[in-house]
């Protein structure tokens, strides 16, 4: 999208006992997220962006999730700031707290595999198509251009599902055929602020995807499914974008022209760390493509977390 043993969430990010030592997670994969439980104030204003985004994340109709409605394009004025502590989920989706092992490459020859990791790879797109509603919701302070981004990214985090869901199909399988797990919605809402939403998501997660996609798609299509990973390739390529805007947006949202390894790392939502967010190798011409630096890769490759 990895060489972890978490399929649901972690066929992205490797996964070790110190990980989840660092992440504030118990053996059945809970974690602390500043805020949950609390209101998350009224709904917005019907007819806008703001209310869209909320029932989207909110809706448990799975067609509504799959093929929302288009966004109107009236936005708020006001600057009401709404933090969601968990999606709607629709009865077809059986979530858990622990998902299957990532299955070996060569286990990929077998349809049923390749369907659930397609599975797994389609609510990837969902957590983060809610997320990025989630965002531009929670940081209503920030640019319109920030947020309108935010929003087109979202977009295309939908029209991944339906790349997803097609192939899915043609598997002879469909959406809630197997267990999800919201890894994803267990991490970002730690961010507090809108670069470190950034951090953690565009050049966090979409850039790890970046990697993870190079390693996927070869191995799609030594088992055989040249479609799969053509699908894989093309998303890989719409995720280049999505790290573009992470480039760019983190340090304006800071205040600066430009951005280091360190002033990433120390973004991320603690306890987050840059393990989470490499695959091994780094596609680098991918991530350089989205703008990424040498010296960030470099420091990012050869970056190992500190002894406890």
């Amino acid at each position: 999208m990895c060489t972890s043993n978490a399929y649901g969430a972690t066929l992205l990010f490797p996964v070790s006992i110190h990980t989840t030592r660092m992440l504030g997670m118990s053996a059945v994969g809970k974690s602390r997220i500043p805020g949950e439980g609390l209101a998350a104030h009224e709904a917005p204003r019907e007819g806008t962006v703001e209310a869209w985004a909320w029932q989207y994340i909110h809706t448990m109709d799975l067609n509504q999730k799959r093929f929302p409605t288009q966004p109107p394009s009236l936005w708020e004025d006001g600057q009401v700031a709404r933090r969601i502590a968990s999606p709607g989920r629709p009865p077809e989706l059986e979530v858990v707290a622990r998902s299957p092992r990532t299955p070996k490459p060569g286990a990929l020859i077998r349809d049923k595999v390749r369907a659930q990791l397609f599975h797994t790879f389609w609510h990837h797109e969902l957590q983060a198509a809610e997320l990025f509603a989630w965002a531009l919701l929670a940081f209503p302070q920030t640019p319109l251009e920030f947020r309108q981004g935010l929003l087109g990214i979202l977009q295309d985090e939908v029209r991944h599902m339906a790349l997803y869901e097609g192939h899915l199909a043609k598997l002879g399988f469909q959406v809630g055929s197997f267990p999800v797990r919201d890894w994803f919605w267990q991490r970002v809402p730690m961010a507090e602020e809108p670069e470190e939403f950034v951090a953690l998501v565009s050049l966090g997660l979409e850039s790890g995807n970046l990697d993870h996609g190079a390693l996927f798609a070869p191995r799609l299509r030594i088992a055989g499914d040249a479609e799969a990973a053509a699908i894989v390739d093309q998303i890989s390529l719409d995720e280049e974008a999505h790290v573009a805007f992470g480039v760019l947006w983190f340090p304006r949202l800071m205040g600066k022209t430009t951005y280091d390894f360190e002033a990433w790392r120390r973004a991320l939502p603690k306890p987050l760390s840059p393990i989470l967010f490499r695959g091994k190798p780094l596609d680098r011409k991918a991530r350089a493509r989205a703008g990424q630096s040498d010296s960030f890769m470099d420091a990012l490759a050869e970056w190992t977390p500190p002894e406890a």
